[in-house]
């Protein structure tokens, strides 16, 4: 993995328009696919951190538009994906387009892109007008069982989170919001339709194109499987990661999660090659339905799944 050639100081900001600068270099970049981001120049004027920043390496999430709550099932809110994550080496991952057939595939459609140093900055200061910031009041509109967008920053002044609940449902005047929050709100839409399209937000031949994201670590959401009246047959498929179900998700939960790197990770996503959503997979003589979950560059295990959840 490349890394950027320094650590916290890469992050420094005009005082004039306080953008973020990714200053050093990916500095060992031996891979196209890799996608490590050119040098962009220091701006005069930077301004010192004065909040808790990480060390920046290539896999330094920069900007993230993700989703929390919602009546959806356990499972779904462990592994569900983020809109998009972009990360301080320039790599952009997004689900792509997902099939009607049924039953779908074992894996999520991931794609990556990349994005020079310039166009991350792009992003981070279109991120930054949004009103991305710690304290914003966005108010709680009278929705039942939507679910909450949460926007995630990396600035000078360390990372920066606001969440907005029943984002997409609730604006106007019949939302129990005050008319500053539908503006902020307004913005964070706004926000979320220029990240969903980079190539008229950053300009044609900006955004390399699209390969499938290669996991390093895959994540697995266990429960017992059950043959449901309809569906077709399936194959057993011997599970070739952690023994399953793994650590449990919770309280009378019938569901628990594994996750497996190295060796282990490579022997899941080839078995999952030839297995679909519903293929029942057999582990210590039982069978289990399993929500695969490849882990994003900053996701290592687990408990970084149900963090967000």
């Amino acid at each position: 993995m490349p890394t950027l050639t320094r650590p916290a100081r890469a992050l420094l900001g005009s005082a004039a328009a306080a953008t973020l600068l990714l200053t050093g270099a990916c500095a060992n970049s031996n891979s196209a696919a890799q996608g490590a981001a050119g040098s962009a120049p220091a701006s005069a004027g930077a301004v010192e951190p004065t909040g808790d920043i990480p060390e920046i390496t290539g896999s330094t999430l920069v900007l993230r538009v993700d989703y929390t709550g919602g009546f959806v099932t356990p499972a779904m809110l462990a592994t569900r994906l983020p809109m998009i994550s972009v990360y301080a080496d320039g790599r952009v991952i997004t689900e792509g387009p997902t099939t009607k057939q049924y039953p779908g595939p074992a894996l999520p459609n991931l794609q990556v892109q990349h994005l020079e140093a310039a166009d991350v900055n792009v992003l981070v200061e279109r991120a930054r007008s949004a009103g991305v910031q710690n304290g914003v009041d966005l108010g709680q509109p009278g929705v039942a069982d939507a679910q909450t967008t949460r926007f995630t920053l990396l600035t000078e002044q360390g990372v920066q989170t606001v969440e907005a609940y029943a984002l997409a449902e609730a604006s106007g005047g019949n939302s129990g919001l005050s008319a500053g929050q539908v503006r902020d709100r307004d913005l964070l839409s706004d926000l979320i339709t220029a990240l969903s399209d980079l190539q008229t937000t950053l300009g044609p031949g900006r955004v390399k194109e699209a390969v499938d994201y290669q996991p390093a670590e895959i994540a697995g959401v266990a429960m017992p499987w059950q043959q449901a009246e309809g569906d077709p047959a399936q194959t057993e498929t011997p599970w070739p990661g952690p023994a399953l179900p793994g650590k449990p998700l919770g309280e009378g939960l019938e569901m628990g999660c594994v996750s497996a790197d190295a060796q282990a990770a490579k022997d899941v996503l080839a078995a999952a090659q030839n297995a679909t959503a519903i293929t029942p997979w057999t582990s210590a003589g039982k069978k289990y339905t399993v929500q695969l979950r490849p882990l994003l560059p900053d996701e290592h295990s687990c408990d970084d799944l149900m963090k967000r959840a």
